[in-house]
C-alpha cells in the first residue's frame, strides 16, 4: 500500500498534483522536493510560485498536514513508496538534436540520485511530457544493478491545461497509467491507480503500455496544436477575402466530427508543451526514417510562427509603417489567461519584434508582470529603458498610440474603453490578437479596430 509519495520537482505540473492528490488522499503523505530553494521557500510561503485558481486553498490546506515541499535529501528519496520524476524536459539547445530533441539530462539525474537512495521495489513514475522509451532508459539505469533489485517504471502523463489544472486534476476526463505487461508491472500500475481511485471514477482510469502512455501525450498536444494552427491558417485567408473566422468557426464547429474546442483563432499557441513537444515528435520521426511524417508536424509550428510575424507585420502596417517611438500598451503576457506562465508565450516574440522596431511598450498583465520583466531582461539597443510594467491598464494605455491585446484575460473585456479612448493619441488603435473584444462598439467610440481573421474597421 502506497503511504508515502516523493516527487522530484516543485514546478508547474508537481506542485499542483501533489496538492490536489494530498487533499484527496488524506492517509498519504506527500513531499515535493527541488534543488532550488528559492522554489521551495515559495511553495512554503504565502504568495506560491505557481498561479492557478484554487490552489492557494488546496495548498494552505493540506501543508503541514500531509503535504510538504522540502529540499531534495537521500533520507526523503529512501522513505518513499512512490516517486514521481516532474522535472523539466526542455528542447535540447546544444550538440546532436539541437533546436528539436528533449534534454533529458535532468531526467537522467534524478534518476541517478534515486537509484542510489531508493528502497528495493520503489515504484517510479514518469509524470512530465518525456520521448517515447525514456521509461526504458530509466528502467535500464535503475534496474542494471549488481544487487539485482528491480524497480518498476510506470508512465503517467499530465493532460492538465494551465489556468484550469486544479479542475482538470479534480475531474480529469482520463487518468492513463502505462507499465510493463509483467505481473509485477501491472501490480504497481493498480498500486498508482489506487491513489487516484480516492476520487476519479475507475472506469476513467485507463492502463496501456508504457510505450502507449508516453506517446498518447505527445499526440495529444500534437494534434490540439494543429488544430490552433488550422484555424489561424484559415483566419489569414479571411483577412483576404472578407471573411469572418469567429462566424467560420463556430459553423464548422458545429459538425459533431469537428467539435467546438480549440478552434478560436489568435496569435498562437504558447507555453511549456507544444512546441516543445510537437518538435520533439517531429524529431522522433526523424531518426525513425518518417522523413514526411516529421515535415508533416513541423508545419504546425511554422504556421505558428507565421501568425505571430503576420501580427506583428500587420501593427506595422496600420501605425503607417513605423511604430518608431510610439507607445504601445500591450495588454496580457502570460501565455494564456488565469496562469502567471509566460513560457513560449507569444508576447514574448511579439513584444520583442515590436522593440526592434524602436517602439515603447506598456505591458499590463494580472498575474505575469514579474515574469514577463524576466522573459525581456537583457534585449539589445537599450530596450528595458523602453519598457514599463504597469499593472493599471489605463495608465498602460495612456497616451498610447495603440493597444495591442495579446491573451485574452476577461479583465480586459470589462475595461471602459470610453476611458481609454480619451486618454490615447488619435488616432487611436486596438489591435485584438484574441477576437475579445466587441469591435463595433470599439470601432463606435473612434477607435480603428483590427482583428485576427477579419476585416479591419478604420476610420480613414
Amino acid at each position: 500500500m502506497i503511504r508515502n509519495i516523493l516527487c522530484i520537482g516543485a514546478g508547474y505540473v508537481g506542485g499542483p498534483t501533489m496538492a490536489l492528490i494530498a487533499d484527496r488522499c488524506p492517509d498519504v503523505r506527500l513531499t515535493v522536493v527541488d534543488t532550488n530553494p528559492d522554489k521551495i521557500a515559495q511553495w512554503n510561503s504565502e504568495r506560491l510560485p505557481v498561479f492557478e485558481p484554487g490552489l492557494d486553498a488546496i495548498v494552505r490546506r493540506a501543508r503541514g498536514r500531509n503535504l510538504f515541499f522540502a529540499p531534495i535529501t537521500p533520507q526523503a528519496i529512501a522513505d518513499a513508496d512512490l516517486i514521481f520524476i516532474c522535472v523539466n524536459t526542455p528542447t535540447k539547445e546544444y550538440g546532436e538534436g539541437a533546436g528539436m530533441a528533449a534534454d533529458l539530462q535532468y531526467w537522467e539525474k534524478s534518476t541517478r540520485t534515486i537509484l542510489a537512495h531508493a528502497r528495493p521495489g520503489t515504484i517510479v513514475v514518469e509524470k512530465s511530457t518525456v520521448p517515447v522509451r525514456t521509461a526504458e532508459a530509466v528502467s535500464r539505469i535503475l534496474n542494471l544493478n549488481p544487487d539485482g533489485t528491480k524497480y518498476q517504471v510506470l508512465s503517467n502523463p499530465e493532460f492538465l491545461s494551465e489556468g484550469t489544472a486544479i479542475r482538470d486534476l479534480a475531474a480529469p476526463d482520463r487518468v492513463l497509467i502505462g507499465s510493463e505487461r509483467s505481473v509485477e508491472g501491472l501490480a504497481a500500475a493498480h498500486e498508482l491507480g489506487w491513489v487516484y481511485e480516492h476520487w476519479v471514477p475507475k472506469d476513467r482510469i485507463v492502463y496501456t503500455s508504457v510505450w502507449s502512455a508516453e506517446l498518447s501525450k505527445l499526440a495529444a498536444n500534437a494534434l490540439l496544436a494543429q488544430r490552433i494552427s488550422s484555424i489561424n491558417a484559415i483566419a489569414a485567408v479571411c483577412e483576404r477575402t472578407d471573411a469572418d473566422v469567429t462566424e467560420i468557426s463556430r459553423a464548422i464547429g458545429m459538425d459533431p466530427r469537428i467539435g467546438g474546442r480549440f478552434l478560436d483563432a489568435g496569435v498562437g499557441f504558447g507555453g511549456s508543451c507544444f512546441r516543445k513537444d510537437i518538435l520533439n515528435l517531429a524529431y522522433l520521426c526523424g531518426e525513425a526514417g518518417l522523413g514526411e511524417v516529421a515535415q508533416y508536424w513541423l508545419s504546425v509550428v511554422h504556421m505558428n510562427d507565421y501568425r505571430i510575424s503576420r501580427f506583428v507585420k500587420g501593427i506595422l502596417d496600420h501605425l503607417f509603417n513605423t511604430v518608431a517611438d510610439k507607445k504601445l500598451a500591450i495588454f496580457g503576457f502570460s501565455f494564456k489567461p488565469e496562469t502567471n506562465d509566460v513560457r513560449d508565450a507569444p508576447a514574448i516574440r511579439i513584444c520583442t519584434r515590436l522593440l526592434q522596431e524602436q517602439a515603447r511598450l506598456a505591458i499590463s498583465d494580472p498575474q505575469a508582470l514579474e515574469n514577463a520583466r524576466r522573459a525581456l531582461a537583457g534585449l539589445p539597443g537599450q530596450a528595458d529603458e523602453r519598457v514599463a510594467y504597469e499593472p493599471d491598464p489605463y495608465r498602460a494605455a495612456s497616451d498610447a498610440d495603440a493597444v495591442v491585446l495579446v491573451t485574452q484575460w476577461p479583465q480586459f473585456k470589462a475595461l471602459d474603453y470610453e476611458r481609454i479612448y480619451a486618454s490615447m493619441k488619435k488616432p487611436a488603435f486596438v489591435f485584438d490578437g484574441r477576437n475579445l473584444l466587441d469591435h463595433e462598439r470599439l470601432y463606435g467610440i473612434g477607435f480603428n479596430v483590427v482583428a485576427i481573421g477579419k476585416s479591419p474597421r478604420l476610420h480613414f
